[in-house]
């Protein structure tokens, strides 16, 4: 299956990208980890990311639709993939189609992620991370340290991210309107998309993805 999943920051994604993929077998293709492997790897695009990144400049979305093509190339794509991240903007989903079109390819879903705004702030801004480790994650409501503001597994000062303020995550919020958001229409019009509550538990959630995708008996 060849499965694009969007939906705003804070909507889960990315955990739920993972459990698709791993459920139906698939690669899960995020664009956090095409930046990082590109320019670990030193390539070409990778070069020409972190150019950009330097200077503090948004990456072009050329840059970004050839590092996305060269990872659905790749052997363990060809019996499908999840797209996380990509398309971001309509360019990169007409692109996409192209790069699909030209392989007589198509997607087959499009998972619409849905959460309201003021739950996407209460989820990001909550979140506390640990000084020590920055895999050790709390929330101030839903996974609290059992002493306030510090870790309870290293004792670490836990703190607030520049990127988890609540101003910072409602502008989060309008660039994903503006700039994402028009894909789903755009999907809607090819019949594609399915809207998801992305509230509740993550297994509730990924079942709720997996029947809307007909593939119920994965969900065992």
């Amino acid at each position: 299956m060849r499965i694009v999943l969007v939906g705003p920051p804070g909507a889960g994604k990315g955990t739920q990208a993972a459990l698709l993929a791993q459920t139906l077998s698939i690669p899960h293709i995020s664009t956090g980890d095409l930046f990082r492997a590109n320019i670990s790897q030193g390539t070409e695009l990778g070069q020409k990311a972190q150019e950009y990144m330097r200077a503090g400049r948004l990456v072009p979305d050329e840059v970004t639709i050839g590092m996305a093509k060269d990872r659905m190339d790749q052997a363990d794509a060809e019996g499908g993939f999840l797209l996380d991240g990509f398309p971001r903007n309509l360019a990169q989903a007409e692109a996409l189609d192209g790069i699909l079109k030209d392989e007589k390819l198509s997607l087959d879903a499009v998972l619409d992620l849905e959460v309201e705004e003021d739950e996407v702030v209460k989820r990001i801004a909550g979140r506390r991370m640990c000084r020590k480790d920055s895999s050790h994650i709390f929330h101030v409501e839903y996974s609290p340290s059992k002493e306030s503001g510090v870790c309870d597994v290293c004792g670490g000062e836990l703190y607030q991210r520049e990127d988890d303020r609540e101003d910072t995550v409602r502008k989060r919020l309008e660039v994903y309107h503006n700039e994402t958001e028009p894909i789903i229409d755009y999907y809607k019009a090819q019949g594609l998309v399915t809207t998801l509550s992305a509230l509740g538990a993550v297994a509730d959630v990924t079942k709720r993805a997996l029947a809307a995708l007909g593939r119920e008996d994965a969900a065992a």
